[in-house]
């Protein structure tokens, strides 16, 4: 819906600088931005850039037409990511969220300045990024939403696991699906990390309300939940306004040479392996993939990079991992490999695709489920293991490639072969592609307008304009 610019108001997003956040709150800008309202995106002016030169699936008007806030941070080290971890936490970014308290007052800033023209002011802000807008309170005429960047099913089953048996506050209808096992903190996030988390966390409550990347469609029982925790008795409101990306993509001037790749494979054909922006494997897993890849005799494109450090311009500096000797002549015909930013929600929307390797990241997990493609979960840090159990139980549009109790072992070539296959030719494999593509269905027409997703939109803009 396209709206009157109206500069009594203002919205102000305050992303956490890691490539999969910043990616989602950009998307939520667009998306503010086509109702006519200011958007202000606020963070260091190297992540500024790292999220505009990655976005896809907008117009470069549509780009033009947000506000970037380039802030400087101190200088800071960020070592090279170690694959060789049993939890591979982008503990190499921990330089980086050790600094980010020195965003506090240029946001400040911001906003004062904002406040003596605005009515009102709306901070979007990651809720790793609490301490960061805890100034809000100061200001009469802002307020605050947090950001859950993690689907509604991760979020509830983490703050249900901490409430004593006997607190807690109802009983869960034995028709919703509860996994046997929540993975603790200390299973999925460095100690440094979890003192992080646990830090911003003193700065939550002072929001208006909660702003979800997911839809009702996909998560409706765990949205319920989370409101249901909430309480009756408080105000904060709920607001589930995902996928924020893209579910159609309208095609680019200048199309990355993979598309054209994949342009010559028949429909449903390829798997797309990528592992997100902040995991690199180790050499000898690489091998592994490799081998299952090649040995699958199913079509692949790979997307093989080292992990983003905290300046994303200096990661490729250190070199990509390397391949056997011949191994990319020999899998030519049917394999493809990048070394490069490779334009997802593009290869995602290809009619080609049939599979996506993926280590659950919930921004990919939404880009995956948005266009209708299965998963094939390998989960490696933070919620990506409850969001594949999300995936390969709940909503049965995927297969577990590595269970998380067994992250510490090699995923063999022969494991790898196997779960693609399963995947991508047999007839369990195509129940599961069934589903996902009715999950993209039910997703598309919820963003649609007049879908549910559409009108909580409206519903938002409605309450941050009154």
């Amino acid at each position: 819906m396209e709206g009157q610019n109206d500069s009594q108001f203002a919205v102000v997003m305050v992303p956490l600088p890691a490539q999969g956040h910043l990616n989602q709150l950009l998307h939520l800008s667009h998306l503010v931005i086509s109702y006519g309202i200011p958007v202000h995106y606020a963070g260091s002016a190297m992540h500024n850039h790292q999220a505009k030169v990655r976005v896809q699936g907008w117009s470069t008007e549509s780009l033009t037409r947000i506000q970037f806030h380039d802030f400087q941070l101190p200088p800071y080290t960020s070592p090279p990511p170690k694959p060789n971890l049993s939890v591979p936490f982008p503990s190499h970014l921990q330089p980086l969220f050790d600094i980010l308290t020195h965003l506090r007052k240029p946001v400040s800033e911001l906003l004062e300045q904002l406040s003596a023209k605005c009515r009102r002011i709306t901070v979007v802000h990651d809720s790793m990024m609490a301490s960061v807008v805890q100034d809000v309170k100061f200001i009469p005429e802002a307020e605050s939403f947090r950001f859950i960047s993690i689907p509604a099913f991760t979020q509830f089953l983490g703050f249900w696991r901490h409430i004593p048996e006997s607190d807690k506050p109802f009983r869960i209808d034995p028709s919703i699906t509860i996994p046997r096992r929540i993975f603790p903190e200390e299973e999925t996030l460095t100690p440094e990390v979890t003192r992080f988390v646990f830090e911003q966390m003193k700065f939550w409550g002072i929001e208006s309300g909660r702003i979800y990347n997911t839809s009702r469609v996909i998560e409706g029982p765990y949205i319920e939940l989370l409101e249901k925790l909430s309480g009756k008795d408080t105000e904060t409101t709920h607001f589930v306004l995902g996928p924020f990306n893209p579910v159609a993509m309208t095609g680019n001037l200048k199309r990355h040479r993979c598309l054209e790749w994949l342009d010559e494979h028949d429909k449903g054909s390829v798997i797309y392996v990528s592992f997100g922006t902040t995991t690199s494997l180790t050499g000898e897993q690489i091998g592994e993939l490799a081998t299952g890849l090649e040995k699958s005799g199913q079509n692949f494109i790979w997307v093989l990079r080292n992990a983003d450090k905290g300046d994303a311009a200096d990661s490729a500096k250190d070199g990509n991992p390397k391949l056997q000797e011949g191994y990319e002549e020999r899998v030519k015909d049917r394999g493809m490999v990048v070394r490069e930013w490779a334009p997802q929600l593009d290869i995602l929307a290809h009619r080609s695709i049939g599979g996506f390797m993926s280590h659950c990241g919930w921004s990919s997990c939404n880009e995956s489920i948005s266009m209708g493609v299965p998963i094939a979960a390998w989960p490696m840090h933070s919620d990506q293991p409850m969001n594949a159990v999300l995936i390969t139980e709940v909503l049965k549009i995927g297969v577990m490639v590595r269970d998380w109790e067994d992250r510490g072992k090699l995923v063999s070539s022969a494991t790898i072969e196997s779960v693609i296959k399963k995947l991508m030719t047999t007839e369990e494999g195509e129940e599961i592609r069934k589903r996902a593509s009715e999950f993209g269905d039910d997703v598309r027409k919820s963003v649609a307008k007049g879908g549910a997703t559409s009108t909580e939109m409206d519903a938002f803009i409605a309450h941050i304009t009154r």
